[in-house]
């Protein structure tokens, strides 16, 4: 496993990085535990969770997730790169949830609790809050910075007009500024490529997607004439209405059904090119990659090691051009 540096810092990430939303629910501890056993073991030293986890949960699960790696971690801490976020609601009051000063000084001492550390090494705002003024969370960004209870900052979901904003008055202010950013990229989600790739490109921001199968779609595993496969997250009884809207439309499961014959021709796993296809984009720092049971990250790992020839990129490149833009746009 290749380890990288994250957009312009000193830092050096895993080339993959274990996405985690399923410990805690869909995945019980010993599963887990067996998981980041797994990864540890292919070379992944990156970890990537949110106060919030598991997907899928109640204010009764928040929180779990951050434990079981806690608990995992416990003598190793120093090993790995522990990345986690902050925004969702931890509990019915009002100001435990959002990008406040007040929630954010709570939230990243909740995390650490539950991680068992004294720091984190990145800490992210998981989705914008607009009833929150930037400034103020980049305040509070900056404190927990100062404080030493994070070594690097960024965000997820964000558009790249906010991302600009953000870089702009962090330098104005003179604050800890983001390091990377946190998209959705896949095969079948390509809107990122127009805007938040070339400014991650020219403000040195490392750029670490998830979803880079499409939620398993893109593992080959589901059939479009059976429907969504039992036990995915197509299936969950909580997040399964947001993947299928995002992915089981006929559009994305025609160009599935497309792709299989490319992945044949190239002696990969459909999992394989599509993990090798976002790494091939030159902004992209580390892929997010998660799983319900230890094995399935054989193929993420392969497609690391395996790359992707020229011919079958230009292939999936073209195959899957109409997904640069948004239904909005033809």
């Amino acid at each position: 496993m290749r380890h990288v540096r994250l957009g312009g810092t000193g830092l050096r990430v895993s080339q993959l990085c274990l996405g985690t939303m399923t410990f805690g629910l869909q995945c019980d501890e010993p599963t887990s535990v067996a998981i980041l056993d797994r990864a540890a073991a292919g070379g992944i030293t990156f970890l990537d969770t949110s106060d919030v986890y598991p997907i899928g949960g109640n204010l009764g699960t928040v929180g779990r997730t951050e434990e079981i790696i806690g608990r995992w971690l416990e003598g190793r801490r120093h090993d790995f790169i522990v990345a986690t976020k902050c925004f969702g609601a931890m509990s019915a009051r009002p100001w435990d949830q959002g990008l406040s000063r007040k929630h954010m000084l709570d939230a990243i001492e909740g995390s650490l609790r539950r991680l068992g550390t004294d720091y984190v090494d990145l800490y992210q705002l998981h989705h914008p809050d607009p009833s929150t003024p930037m400034d103020e969370s980049l305040r509070a960004l900056d404190d927990i910075v100062r404080a030493g209870k994070a070594r690097y900052v960024g965000c997820s979901n964000y558009f790249a007009y906010q991302i600009a904003r953000a870089l702009g008055r962090s330098e104005h202010l003179g604050l800890a500024r983001f390091a990377c950013v946190q998209p959705r990229y896949n095969l079948l989600f390509r809107q990122v490529e127009r805007e938040l790739f070339p400014l991650c490109a020219e403000e040195g921001l490392g750029v670490i997607p998830y979803n880079p199968i499409a939620g398993g779609l893109l593992s080959g595993k589901h059939r479009r004439e059976a429907g969504p496969m039992p036990g995915t997250r197509f299936t969950h009884p909580t997040a399964g209405a947001r993947y299928r809207d995002r992915y089981w439309r006929e559009r994305e499961l025609e160009t599935v059904e497309a792709l299989r014959p490319l992945a044949t021709d190239a002696g990969m796993s459909m999992t394989q090119p599509a993990v090798a296809w976002v790494l091939e984009n030159p902004v992209v720092t580390a892929p997010i990659v998660g799983a319900s049971r230890p094995e399935q990250l054989d193929d993420a790992l392969a497609g690391v090691d395996k790359g992707l020839d020229e011919s079958p990129k230009a292939r999936l490149d073209e195959l899957t051009r109409e997904y640069r833009w948004g239904d909005d746009i033809r």
